[in-house]
């Protein structure tokens, strides 16, 4: 079953996704205000069964997609993580020691469905497919062999770019990855309950119907596992919190001439088992 954060009525509620539309649930646990609480306290088999037989509640074109994780605490994302990614940058470099990390806020992602937004100040949008994981169970010092037992579950990720602006610094790309909305998280989240939904999984980006990138996640040069226990030597994990894994090559950038999203354009990234995260492109108003 899928679950998902919506706004419908002018309330932000969550509930069980299906082709017909939204089981709304969050009223029924008032002890959960969003479902970083239902993760947080294992509730994802709760909401299951109490989805089960249900009417839907708010039918499709009645509510709109937010992220389905509100608030996270923490928004981490592994760039360069694909073999082709790190022959793009041309240096001459082997597969590096450790993986590079760089943190996102909550505010620079939209929901499914809605306009990834190209900002005045430069229109070098680029799309970046990924699968992301969001942490059920938290720790510190998390080993590799027990990483998959921290996943709560799976979503997608368009990590959207301003390229120019990952240049304005010697050490970071912060700047260009954090724009207000550029990029989104959806469309719902799938209980991760089996090693085969990452080990096995086939991420493919659409720009306008063409195939951009097409790579498995088995490639990765930082298997999911070593993200976890890489990133929780550092960091406490806790529930809630999102990791972004790592985009194939294909990125708009890499074309000469870059292909960067404009106005009109569709993305859409897939990974079979998970869904379709599907936004258009606008400019801010």
């Amino acid at each position: 079953m899928k679950f998902a954060t919506v706004s419908a009525g002018g309330q932000m509620i969550y509930g069980a996704i299906v082709d017909a539309g939204v089981i709304a649930l969050s009223a029924e646990f008032p002890q959960w205000p969003s479902l970083r609480e239902v993760i947080a306290a294992g509730g994802l088999p709760e909401l299951e069964q109490a989805a089960q037989g249900r009417d839907v509640t708010h039918p499709e074109g009645a509510f709109t997609y937010e992220i389905p994780v509100p608030a996270p605490e923490k928004i981490l994302c592994v760039g360069v993580n694909f073999p082709d990614r790190n022959a793009e940058y041309k240096d001459g470099s082997s597969q590096p020691k450790y993986m590079s990390l760089f943190p996102r806020f909550a505010r620079s992602f939209t929901g499914h469905g809605q306009p990834l937004v190209r900002p005045p100040e430069n229109h070098t949008l680029d799309y970046e497919g990924e699968v992301a994981i969001v942490i059920g169970k938290g720790g510190r010092r998390i080993k590799a062999e027990d990483a998959y037992d921290h996943i709560a579950a799976l979503t997608l990720c368009n990590e959207g770019t301003i390229r120019d602006w990952v240049r304005h610094a010697k050490f970071n790309v912060t700047q260009g990855k954090n724009w207000d909305n550029s990029g989104s998280i959806g469309p719902w989240l799938v209980p991760f309950t089996d090693a085969a939904q990452l080990d096995d999984a086939r991420i493919i980006t659409r720009v306008n119907g063409e195939v951009r990138q097409n790579d498995v996640l088995s490639r990765m040069m930082f298997p999911i596992r070593e993200e976890i226990a890489y990133i929780s030597t550092f960091t406490t994990l806790v529930p809630g919190d999102i990791i972004i894994t790592g985009t194939p090559t294909g990125a708009g950038a890499r074309f000469d001439p870059p292909k960067y999203l404009v106005p009109g354009d569709i993305v859409e990234i897939e990974v079979a088992g998970i869904g379709t995260l599907r936004n258009t492109i606008e400019d801010e108003a």
